[in-house]
């Protein structure tokens, strides 16, 4: 994992983009902030671009907090295996988790997802999660966030800012595109190996699932 705690918000991955923070109503991270206001020295994995207000807040609170930004790292051609003539380039799955989700045995309480589900590759997506699932803590919590369209308005990829209300803030942080948007059904699919999971509903074109490991 090659961003692990700390560290400050990348610059390099929002060249050109601009840097007001919109706040958004999030039933999830309400949901998720009750959580983490009723424990005590839990750990937190946030998979998104690198947020010192996140580093701050969720320490400022007696928790540890790691970061792994996978969307921008995915998206590097370091990753593609070149294939025979006229066949595309595989993505190399292990040697990616090998360097980007290898957390040392640690094991966490809360995985906040955020919407890089919908930025990663089809053939890279079910191992992350995989993984994910792995290094939670039997009745942990994930929260993730899905698109249900791949244009227009809410689908510019962002850097999610945690605050104390029931908002978080979202920043533009880069110009990834959305590589598959999923229904309903596929993401009970995939979330098939969780014990539970909960829908809440949205005004604008973000869905959200807290996950019970």
């Amino acid at each position: 994992m090659r961003n692990l705690f700390g560290g400050k918000d990348n610059p390099g991955s929002s060249k050109g983009a601009s840097n007001d923070r919109v706040p958004r109503h999030s039933s999830g991270w309400k949901a998720l902030l009750q959580h983490l206001r009723s424990g005590e020295s839990l750990r937190i994995l946030d998979i998104g671009p690198t947020s010192s207000t996140n580093i701050n807040f969720i320490t400022s609170i007696g928790h540890s907090i790691y970061m792994a930004n996978l969307v921008e790292e995915a998206a590097k051609p370091e990753w593609l295996i070149a294939a025979a003539p006229g066949e595309p380039p595989t993505f190399d799955v292990e040697r990616f988790l090998a360097a980007n989700l290898n957390f040392s045995g640690r094991i966490f309480d809360v995985v906040i997802l955020w919407d890089t589900a919908d930025y990663l590759p089809d053939t890279l997506l079910p191992a992350v999660l995989d993984r994910i699932h792995s290094v939670m803590q039997e009745g942990g919590l994930m929260l993730a966030l899905f698109h249900s369209k791949a244009e227009g308005s809410d689908t510019t990829f962002s850097r999610y800012h945690l605050t104390e209300t029931d908002a978080v803030e979202m920043q533009r942080a880069g110009n990834y595109p959305i590589l598959h948007i999923y229904n309903n059904r596929q993401i009970e699919n995939m979330l098939k190996e969780f014990s539970s999971y909960k829908f809440f509903l949205a005004k604008d074109n973000l869905r959200e699932v807290i996950v019970t490991r």
